[in-house]
């Protein structure tokens, strides 16, 4: 498992996302301190601090494991058959137009396996990252060492990051074609954003009850996390997806998903 030993200090609920420069740097401090915002904290220091009191302990509907990786193994199959062409498209243009490797990997967290068990077996590891680390991969659509320069941030609509290529997979999604993974569930986060997350918003590790997915009643919902208040939007949607989880529930998300990334109809 990687070492994470920061939290993310531009996890904010600013709007705009630009390469952050030394002589900016204590001005945004300040920024970040007028909105009542919570410094960056050691992820030891995260860890010991006392969670915030959660109004309602969700557990999610009961489902066969079985009967679920077999559908999204099957689904996963078909669509790399069936998109590969596509596929190769994709990775052809974004090599050839700019410099960098053509996949993009991050490490994401998963679901939480130990909620549920007794009191003595609940001992946290040395680094809680609220659930089982793994690796996704994507198309490359920001320049190479994006975050290098920016930090751990959110992706903003018209973030300087991008590569004209990479703004158009964005837009339908494209960049999310490789991964290998559950398809519907609450979509996973970076290790650093969950730590800051879910000491700001109570609910958010009640999210890792389930395995995470591609696609989500969340995503069908709402556009791309900007700030914590699309977050905690996110959250609702996530917790209710929990409550009513199932193969009929997967699969009216997945006839939704793709009217939702191609005609950007949310919420029907």
């Amino acid at each position: 498992m990687e070492s994470f030993p920061t939290v993310a200090d531009q996890v904010t609920a600013m709007g705009s996302v630009t390469p952050v420069r030394s002589s900016a740097k204590r001005a945004t401090s300040t920024a970040i301190e007028s909105r009542g915002l919570e410094r960056a904290r050691p992820i030891e220091t995260v860890r010991e601090v006392e969670a915030p009191t959660v109004r309602e302990q969700i557990l999610p509907a009961l489902r066969s494991d079985t009967l679920n990786r077999a559908v999204n193994l099957a689904i996963s199959v078909i669509g790399l058959i069936v998109l590969s062409p596509l596929l190769v498209l994709i990775a052809a243009v974004v090599k050839l137009t700019s410099r960098g490797p053509i996949f993009y990997t991050q490490t994401r967290v998963g679901i939480d396996r130990r909620y549920n068990r007794t009191l003595p077996t609940q001992e946290r590891r040395l680094q809680d990252l609220g659930g089982t680390a793994f690796t996704i991969y994507k198309f490359r659509s920001m320049d190479v060492n994006a975050e290098g320069r920016s930090g751990v941030v959110w992706a903003t609509v018209n973030d300087p990051r991008v590569t004209p290529v990479g703004r158009f997979i964005r837009k339908f999604r494209l960049d999310e074609l490789p991964q290998l993974m559950n398809i519907v569930g609450p979509r996973p986060e970076r290790p650093l954003i969950v730590a800051r997350l879910r000491q700001d918003i109570p609910e958010y590790p009640l999210r890792q009850r389930v395995k995470p997915g591609i696609t989500g009643l969340a995503q069908i919902n709402q556009q791309y996390d900007s700030c914590l208040d699309d977050v905690r939007s996110k959250v609702h949607y996530d917790l209710e997806y929990l409550k009513r989880q199932g193969m009929f529930e997967d699969l009216k998300i997945m006839v939704k998903t793709l009217p939702t990334v191609l005609l950007k109809i949310r919420g029907w």
